[in-house]
């Protein structure tokens, strides 16, 4: 594992494709707010060479009926041979609806306990199960799923894939780069 302390997005990425290569990793799953994170992502996974799927917050999670994803980022990332998905998001939809009713939910707790390793991880982990689902990458792979804390890149994980349903089958099998300060930790 790698400290991602003071390393870039582009520094963070670079880690993440000279992984894939020596490890033979076919699938990248990156987290993408705007789409910046997703169109550096292509600039270093050539689509034709891997199965690149940038994952975007759901519609309405900033501000309802609004997406945060740039169209032209999406373009982007599509006319290069990337695939992008915006959809239910499997920590954050219906357990926040719950958190905000009852005070709690059991995915906050597991959102939460995963936040302890940094929010980057359980974006990560999020994703794979977001991409999974949505039949971009297959369950029960090894997929490498970059995400990080606010903006950009500061951590990448290989993620045994699985559908949100079968969550508990899903493993992080490697830790290739995160942050190890706890400053940098930062629970949300």
């Amino acid at each position: 594992m790698q400290n991602s302390e003071g390393l870039s997005t582009t520094e963070v990425l670079g880690i993440s494709k000279k992984y894939a290569e020596e490890h033979g990793i076919d699938d990248v799953v990156v987290a993408s707010t705007g789409g910046e994170t997703g169109e550096k992502t292509i600039d270093h996974f050539d689509p034709k060479k891997f199965n690149v799927v940038v994952v975007g917050h759901s519609t309405g999670f900033g501000r309802t009926n609004e997406q945060e994803l740039s169209e032209a980022a999406v373009a982007k990332i599509e006319k290069a041979g990337g695939k992008v998905f915006v959809g239910p998001m499997i920590f954050h939809n219906i357990n926040s609806a719950i958190g905000e009713k009852e005070g709690y939910s059991s995915g906050d707790l597991v959102a939460d306990t995963l936040r302890l390793f940094g929010q980057g991880t359980k974006v990560a982990l999020e994703c794979v199960l977001m991409a999974a689902d949505a039949g971009l990458v297959e369950a029960g792979k090894s997929v490498l799923s970059i995400a990080g804390t606010g903006d950009g890149a500061d951590t990448a994980l290989l993620i045994h894939s699985a559908n949100s349903k079968n969550f508990f089958d899903s493993r992080v099998q490697e830790v290739v780069v995160k942050p190890r300060e706890v400053r940098n930790l930062i629970f949300y």
